[in-house]
């Protein structure tokens, strides 16, 4: 066992998360699936020269069944999610790794916010912002672990309550510059604070609110870069849209988000699609020929995207 094999394991974990941004959680899994089987999950069986190479080894390998299971989340496997995180959470903490652990029972929060689970969200999103989770974590993580908690909140009905962590994730994220993040927590800059804020303002039931932040993330996200998100994000802003009685801004916005789920396989932005579909559903009487053709490209997406 040496710090080569723990590099690979990194490497590995860093280009599928990369593709996992790019292209959607369904792209890759199971290859991803194979490496952690084969490859990673026998190395926790080693002899460490090391109490130090044995704690890295850990996290590195927790840190792929975390992203094995945040892939199979996006690709609407949930069952397969939850196991792989958990698995994940375990071997964090045998690595005595806080902030990792934390990272992945905000995957787990995350989730639960998404399937409607309340309960189990708030607890799991309270759990995050342990003191030897967020507390230990860099200010990127932190920021992360916060909008979390925020949106466990907000979907629990704490109005006054969510506030508080969307300022503090503003906080953290603005001292982020200054800190050494992991890897895993690059992709969470400005756009997806503002996704998330977005997400959790509209769960409030602050509409125009939230078309602010949506709006934001989307104008300052690397479009090509997180192209899943974005796809994500503008079929959330065409919903908010929609809901406001701006069936034209909808139907434009909506056009975009299919424009930019092209080559994504991910089971959120099916997801989109279908929500999409059924808020068109009412007014395709009088949506006229621009809504039968975006219906009709809702339908072509949807057998293309995994």
């Amino acid at each position: 066992m040496t710090q080569i094999d723990i590099d690979d394991v990194r490497y590995l974990t860093a280009f599928y998360s990369a593709r996992d941004q790019q292209r959607g959680g369904a792209s890759g899994r199971s290859a991803l699936a194979g490496h952690l089987r084969d490859e990673a999950v026998p190395l926790l069986g080693s002899r460490f020269s090391t109490e130090q190479i044995r704690r890295d080894t850990y996290s590195a390998v927790a840190e792929m069944a975390y992203l094995a299971g945040w892939m199979a989340f996006d690709a609407s496997e949930h069952r397969t999610a939850q196991r792989y995180l958990t698995v994940a959470a375990r071997i964090a903490a045998e690595a005595g790794d806080g902030p990792l652990g934390g990272h992945i029972l905000r995957a787990l929060a995350h989730q639960a916010v998404d399937l409607g689970h309340r309960r189990r969200a708030l607890a799991l999103a309270d759990s995050s912002m342990s003191r030897d989770r967020y507390g230990q974590a860099s200010y990127r993580e932190k920021a992360l672990l916060a909008i979390v908690h925020a949106r466990a909140l907000a979907i629990d009905g704490d109005r006054a309550g969510t506030l508080a962590p969307i300022s503090r994730a503003e906080r953290d994220l603005a001292r982020a510059d200054s800190d050494d993040a992991p890897g895993r927590v690059g992709f969470f800059q400005e756009a997806s604070l503002a996704h998330e804020t977005a997400c959790a303002l509209r769960d409030m039931g602050q509409p125009r609110d939230a078309e602010i932040h949506f709006q934001r993330s989307i104008a300052t996200r690397r479009h090509q870069q997180y192209a899943r998100t974005h796809s994500v994000t503008l079929g959330y802003l065409g919903a908010v849209q929609v809901h406001q009685g701006r069936l034209d801004e909808a139907c434009a916005t909506w056009s975009q988000a299919l424009d930019a789920m092209a080559g994504v396989q991910s089971g959120r932005a099916r997801d989109v699609i279908i929500r999409m579909q059924s808020d068109l559903s009412p007014v395709q009487q009088r949506g006229g020929r621009h809504v039968a053709e975006l219906d009709r490209r809702a339908r072509e997406m949807l057998r293309t995207i995994g």
